[in-house]
């Protein structure tokens, strides 16, 4: 020990701080207070995502020669992959792991994911050619559970150099140049204004490989909503399972999907952006704490009941929101060991919410005690919970209308779907700001009403809910992406979306960091 002084206070004092302590512990804050004092945020580097978009793009990232099983529906045996970490810092070790049926060298090109002048993509590093191998096909564990315990074919330590964002491995197999993807998040520790959480665990919740294997399948109902049915991230993506048919993002999870196009946007516009996972609000409750605002994205459906507290924590604590995203915690989860004793597998368990006079089809099994999640967005999911409809504006003299144009009962063309939020819970100044009726087809109403909303915390800070999965739709339009299309349709790029998120972000941006 130095021979500093030590400062020595009163047994009242001691008494009085350990009350404090056991107060923060007790309410779940203790975490959250020491992550907004702690010394381990990394400076901010505002000018970071900007400077990496001035580097050369390409669109060699995009797939060019991919194929489906037509057995399994989903897979890709001739090349497919995961990677042994959903996030991972730089310094750590990634494994990736392949497997190529028939057997073939292959190589591994690694790209991030942004703007790059409109390509989309910039090529960090390549790898191969790599000699290719069957991997042995998981069994059929508890729970249904297929849990790869694949040799990994290749391992890279991540450059300090790599900034946050979404990696895509782009695997191609020499025999005939068949192509398929594996899919990880670089995290970073510092200080930005935006954290972009990608909705990972919903990716895996709805990935059928290698045939009927999601968090939907228990082997007797193609869409079964109950539990006892378990997932694993030690596995490859298959070709995503409903809405559109999208073979070119076999490998990507759901984030070519719907979130690519608000990662586009943001790097385009040069926002102060870092990227999560799911897995890292689950784990890393602190962490949130290092931005302004946090934004979840595109289909954010599965939610454990310690990412539902810590984002709440943090709202509490100054952390501005945006859902622009639909179906928001509707499942919870529950994490599990994987075969390694990591925390790579989850089953659903239960319903975040009430039961309600006409509850979701297929969820009457779960036991409805988890706290609604209304609480946390601002309107919370009931049936019908899929249709589309406009984005009508119902409060144009709101700060989040500034400079849009729009008037009291104007659209925004095809925006909601496919899933939304509706029934604005009772939270002291919540507005809704958009809303209308839902349809399960143009001129056929379902019965269903979203609503779009705010509401303030408790710091200056908000909190938004744009109640539908595609609102990206109305940013941007990468290379290769492929416009949904069921019950409405979404019109693309549109100066009102972009500027009320400019205005989110830009009221988000001007705020003080939480904690």
């Amino acid at each position: 020990m130095s021979g500093a002084p030590v400062s020595r206070m009163s047994r009242r004092q001691a008494l009085q701080a350990a009350g404090e302590i056991v107060g923060l512990i007790g309410s779940g804050l203790w975490t959250l207070a020491q992550g907004a004092q702690r010394e381990g945020f990394a400076p901010a580097q505002p000018e970071l995502i900007s400077r990496e978009n001035q580097r050369p793009g390409t669109r060699k990232w995009m797939l060019e020669n991919t194929r489906v099983d037509p057995q399994s529906k989903y897979r890709c045996p001739w090349i497919e992959g995961y990677c042994s970490h959903t996030s991972i810092q730089a310094g750590q070790s990634l494994k990736i792991h392949v497997s190529t049926n028939p057997p073939s060298p292959f190589t591994v090109d690694i790209y991030r994911l942004g703007y790059y002048g409109g390509e989309g993509g910039r090529l960090m590093t390549s790898i191969g050619p790599l000699k290719g191998t069957v991997q042995p096909y998981p069994p059929i564990g508890p729970k249904r559970l297929r849990d790869c315990q694949w040799e990994p074919a290749a391992s890279l330590t991540i450059p300090d150099d790599w900034p946050s964002g979404v990696y895509l491995c782009k695997l191609t197999a020499e025999r005939e140049g068949l192509q398929s993807y594996a899919i990880f998040i670089v995290c970073d520790n510092r200080r930005a204004d935006f954290i972009f959480q990608c909705s990972d665990t919903t990716w895996q919740a709805y990935n059928r490989w290698p045939s009927q294997f999601s968090l939907y399948d228990d082997g007797k109902t193609i869409w079964y909503w109950g539990n006892n049915v378990a997932v694993s991230f030690n596995r490859p993506y298959g070709k995503y399972c409903q809405i559109l048919d999208a073979p070119l993002s076999t490998g990507s999870g759901e984030f070519l999907l719907w979130e690519f196009p608000l990662a586009y946007w943001l790097e385009q516009h040069g926002y102060d952006v870092t990227y999560i996972s799911n897995l890292d609000t689950h784990s890393d409750p602190a962490g949130l704490l290092r931005a302004k605002g946090f934004l979840s994205v595109g289909h954010d459906e599965y939610y454990s009941i310690e990412m539902f507290n810590n984002l709440r924590r943090a709202i509490a604590s100054g952390l501005n929101v945006a859902f622009l995203s639909g179906n928001v915690c509707c499942g919870r989860i529950e994490f599990q060991k994987d075969f390694a004793g990591r925390m790579r597998t989850f089953e659903r368990v239960d319903f975040y919410g009430p039961r309600a006079h006409k509850g979701i089809r297929g969820m009457e099994t779960l036991p409805h005690t988890s706290p609604s999640s209304g609480e946390l967005v601002g309107a919370r999911n009931l049936s019908p919970f899929v249709g589309g409809a406009d984005w009508i504006c119902l409060k144009p003299d709101h700060w989040l209308f500034e400079g849009t144009g729009m008037k009291k009962g104007d659209g925004i063309p095809g925006l909601v779907g496919w899933e939304w939020h509706g029934d604005p819970a009772n939270i002291p100044g919540l507005e809704v700001v958009a809303s209308g009726p839902t349809q399960s087809a143009p001129g056929k109403p379902n019965g269903g009403i979203y609503t779009a909303t705010i509401y303030p915390g408790p710091k200056g800070n908000f909190v938004f809910n744009a109640s539908t999965c595609w609102w990206a739709d109305g940013l941007s339009e990468p290379p290769g992406y492929k416009r949904p299309s069921v019950y409405t349709t979404p019109q693309g790029p549109d100066r009102r979306v972009q500027r009320i998120t400019a205005n989110l972000l830009e009221r988000m941006r001007k705020s003080p960091h939480p904690g």
